[in-house]
C-alpha cells in the first residue's frame, strides 16, 4: 500500500472470480471497466483445465488473488511492488476504468474484438473448503 497510497478500491477475487469482482466494481462506483483478456495472468493448467469443463476461466475462484484500483499514477509503483514479492510475481495491469458504458464490464479478446462481461449467475464449481 506504500507503493500506491492513493489505492481507491480492493477486492478478493475469490466468489465469482474476477468477471463478477470487476461487475461490482463497474456497479459500486457507476463507470464500466475494460479488461485486457492478454493481460490477464491465467496459468497454461487452468486455461486447459476451463477448456475442459466448459468454463469461463474470468469467472473461476481465486484464492488469494485481488483486483485494486489505484492512481493511474501509481499504477506502475504498485505493480512493481507486487510483483517484488514472491507471492506477487504475476501481478498484472488488467485493465482501466472507463466512462462508458456504465455500469458495463467489457472484455478486448485475444481476437481483438470485445465481449461483456456479465455478473456470474450461480456456481460453475462448488466450493470445496
Amino acid at each position: 500500500m506504500a507503493a500506491a497510497p492513493d489505492t481507491r478500491w480492493l477486492r478478493d477475487a475469490t466468489r465469482g472470480g474476477v468477471g463478477t469482482v470487476c461487475n461490482e466494481l463497474a456497479q459500486a462506483c457507476g463507470f464500466g471497466v475494460l479488461l485486457d483478456e492478454q493481460r490477464l495472468p491465467v496459468a497454461p493448467m487452468v486455461n486447459g483445465a476451463c477448456e475442459l469443463l466448459g468454463i469461463d476461466p474470468i469467472y473461476v475462484a481465486n484464492e488469494g488473488k485481488f483486483i485494486a484500483v489505484v492512481a493511474p499514477e501509481e499504477a506502475e509503483a504498485g505493480l512493481a511492488a507486487l510483483q517484488s514479492h514472491p507471492l506477487g510475481a504475476d501481478a498484472a495491469e488488467v485493465g482501466e476504468i472507463i466512462a462508458e458504458p456504465a455500469e458495463t464490464v467489457i472484455l478486448r479478446t485475444g481476437f481483438g474484438g470485445t465481449r461483456i462481461v456479465d455478473m456470474l449467475v450461480g456456481d460453475p464449481l462448488p466450493r470445496i473448503c
